[in-house]
């Protein structure tokens, strides 16, 4: 597991104060809007990313992930916007170890909000905004995009990505807990500093999983998260994943998170109602398949009588039931209540405290 430096809370800047006295009403101006796009052959869209940046976003921060095609010096020599920053990593850390390093640069300089972008140029910037809008509202700790709310939006996906994308959606709800989103390998994310400090302290998968895995560990600290409508794009781009090689990790990883999920969300952490409806559950089922295979194993003369059946079924639909309720709980048990509000405080308060 390759580590990823903590993300430190930076010395307030004169962006902050001014945030700290803005309007309620949110603005992109001044908002602490950074950027982190990590490059790992990406040599020939990188510099049309970073040309499209909004004139609104504080900064820019590539992570050059030793990168093959060398794109951090690319960018060092071609780009003259003084937003932007390099970051240069001495090992391959895979897309979640750089941008947990974009983060970590990123939120050192004073960022507030941090927008995770591919540099292959597959992502429309002009959606940055609508990303981060539920952060500077206040409704979310962390956003993403979803290519899946409208047939429009779908229909330049190629069939095959339609078809995976559903299915690790519904896997990836299972294992996050987050029954309200969907598409959650899309990569076009948005997070808040305050909760990327808490996240980069766990142990995030820094490969093709990271996506998916971030979601996982946002619902360990009850993280609201919210999708934002977006198209897909594609081009000609080339995919550095071959399905092949991740369909039996991506399974384990889900099977994983999974139980890790439901033992710590209603067992360790809590004790709710869904655990007993859990435990009833699957006790009632393996009763029930327990009692009707010991009986099918012994010979008996004839069909099994009346009571022998019920005694097999009715602890199987009771169990089968009770599971039922249990997955209408945990759907909705969906955070509801963003944490970045309160976080923030916090750093404010301790930054009080710190003074002199």
């Amino acid at each position: 597991m390759t580590s990823i430096p903590q993300i430190r809370p930076a010395p307030p800047t004169g962006n902050e104060h001014r945030r700290a006295s803005r309007n309620p009403e949110p603005s992109l101006e001044g908002a602490g809007v950074w950027l982190v796009i990590p490059c790992y052959k990406v040599r020939a869209h990188i510099l049309d990313v970073i040309a499209k940046t909004p004139a609104w976003i504080e900064g820019v921060v590539c992570v050059d992930d030793a990168c093959p095609e060398n794109s951090g010096d690319l960018v060092e020599s071609e780009v003259k916007d003084p937003r932007v920053v390099v970051v240069k990593l001495p090992q391959n850390r895979g897309v979640g170890g750089a941008t947990m390093a974009g983060y970590a640069e990123a939120a050192a300089r004073g960022a507030q909000v941090l927008v995770k972008v591919d540099g292959d140029d597959q992502m429309d910037l002009d959606y940055v905004g609508p990303l981060v809008a539920p952060i500077l509202l206040g409704e979310a700790d962390y956003a993403k995009g979803n290519r899946f709310t409208s047939v429009s939006h779908v229909k330049s996906m190629p069939g095959v990505r339609i078809f995976g994308n559903t299915t690790l959606s519904f896997l990836a709800k299972l294992s996050t807990g987050y029954w309200n989103i969907f598409d959650p390998t899309n990569g076009f994310t948005a997070i808040d500093a305050e909760v990327a400090r808490i996240i980069v302290q766990k142990r995030v998968a820094t490969r093709f999983f990271f996506e998916t895995d971030l979601l996982y560990q946002l619902g360990t600290v009850r993280a609201v998260v919210r999708d934002v409508p977006m198209p897909a794009r594609y081009a000609h781009e080339v995919s550095n994943i071959r399905i092949p090689a991740i369909v039996g990790p991506f399974a384990y990883l889900h099977l994983r998170n999974f139980l890790l999920r439901i033992l710590g969300q209603y067992f360790v952490r809590d004790f709710h109602v869904a655990s007993l409806e859990l435990l009833f559950g699957l006790a009632g089922i393996l009763f029930g398949l327990g009692y009707g295979l010991t009986y099918m194993s012994q010979p008996h003369a004839g069909p099994a009588p009346a009571g022998v059946v019920m005694a097999a079924a009715l602890p199987i639909i009771l169990g089968a039931q009770f599971l039922l309720q249990a997955v209408n709980f945990d759907v909705v048990n969906t955070p509801t209540r963003p944490i970045h509000p309160y976080l923030r405080t916090l750093a404010r308060l301790a930054a009080e405290e710190r003074r002199p």
